[in-house]
């Protein structure tokens, strides 16, 4: 489809649900809100993942006891849900409503009641969409002379649902320069007008730098290491596989997985991984951290994770698959090794266990890298500018 046509069929789909949004609507002047709030943000979830600790880090460099938080979607445990707490905002979590697929229409109600709570705020507010579909769908029934911004980690199925709703976002903020590009090129596909490209914001991600010194041991044997979801785009079989072949040459090799994984790894290769479960412990996770020379991503897709920045910060090389901008921020052997495909899963395996392998023979290439990564990671994700440019960008609209 091109973009009038996308548009076009939002204008269907709105005059269906209008009637749930005039029950909203009533709904929520028969209940207003007891409070006024400056910025309502929509998130899907509070649950394990990087686009989650980027979100609870955004509501605590500008939330405060005046913002309110809108979880849409059922999360998978509540790894980050103190995290977002600690911004001090105003927590919904309203997923009973409108994540329930037999019961959608008070998905459709629940619009028409948000909408009512933005629009008749005493001053306009802010309105920040973190990838959730409900922000979406509830832009164009927002006041225009709200300033609606949304937050884009990626080049996936949320860079198609937004196209409809491109007119009413104010400004879209994307954490991966290649990914830019991927949306610029997919907006010339769609023949968005061109008005919509100077709406488009880079702003890095950024991590809480380590306060002591981190003190590696090259001399024994490699740990690597695995942070993330098990999800599918993460490949975490590809990991489960380096495990096995590692296993083959060098027992005393480790390969360490944290994050909810198990599912994703076939039976047969688990007993050559440590999985570790889920960590919310953030000195657990630093101490894995510090604890390993190498992490891996094997993911198919990719903006920028954070975990890359933890691991980088920690003085781990980074052995990555070329997604989105890990070519900008990794150089062969000055901060780890990207091979040089990301669809040939078996050449990925291949290539991965040869820069192992390199590593553990050449372990003065693996302290440089280290030492070359805290530098990098000091100087770039440092998490005070992040703070800053969502500050400045907040403050200045």
């Amino acid at each position: 489809m091109t973009y009038n046509q996308y548009i076009l069929k939002r204008k269907l789909e709105d005059i269906f649900i209008f009637p749930f949004i005039v029950i909203g609507q009533c709904i929520a002047l028969l209940k207003p809100q007891k409070k006024s709030y400056n910025i309502f943000f929509f998130f899907p979830f509070y649950h394990t993942g990087g686009a989650e600790k980027v979100h609870a880090q955004i509501t605590q460099a500008v939330g405060n006891k005046n913002c309110i938080i809108y979880f849409t979607k059922k999360s998978a445990d509540t790894t980050f849900l103190q995290e977002f707490q600690q911004s001090g905002c105003t927590i919904k979590d309203i997923s009973k409503f409108t994540d329930n697929k037999w019961l959608y229409f008070l998905n459709l109600i629940y619009r028409g009641i948000i909408i009512t709570y933005i629009n008749k705020q005493k001053q306009n507010p802010i309105v920040f969409n973190g990838q959730c579909n409900f922000a979406y769908k509830i832009s164009p029934w927002v006041k225009t002379s709200i300033k609606q911004f949304e937050l884009i980690h990626s080049f996936n199925s949320f860079s198609w649902i937004r196209i409809p709703f491109l007119p009413f976002i104010h400004t879209t903020i994307m954490i991966s320069k290649v990914r830019i590009d991927n949306h610029l090129q997919q907006y010339a596909q769609l023949k968005v007008p061109t008005n919509f490209h100077h709406k488009i914001k880079y702003i890095a991600n950024g991590i809480s730098l380590p306060t002591s010194y981190i003190n590696k041991d090259f001399s024994t044997p490699l740990n690597i290491l695995y942070v993330g979801r098990g999800t599918a785009e993460k490949r975490v079989h590809l990991v489960a596989a380096i495990a096995e072949k590692l296993h083959q040459l060098n027992k005393d090799i480790t390969v360490t997985l944290a994050g909810n994984v198990a599912t994703a790894i076939p039976n047969q290769l688990k007993n050559y991984c440590i999985l570790k479960g889920n960590i919310d412990d953030e000195n657990l996770l630093a101490d894995l951290y510090k604890q390993a020379h190498i992490l891996l991503i094997t993911s198919n897709t990719e903006g920028f994770p954070i975990v890359v920045m933890e691991a980088m910060a920690y003085g781990c090389a980074i052995i990555a698959t070329p997604v989105g901008d890990m070519p900008i921020h990794i150089t062969n052997t000055e901060n780890g090794f990207v091979t040089n495909t990301i669809d040939d899963e078996q050449k990925v395996v291949e290539q991965m266990l040869a820069f192992i392998q390199q590593l553990h023979q050449q372990r003065n290439l693996l302290a440089t890298i280290s030492n070359n990564n805290i530098a990098y990671a000091q100087e770039h994700f440092n998490i005070k500018i992040f703070q800053q440019q969502y500050l400045t960008l907040f403050n200045n609209t």
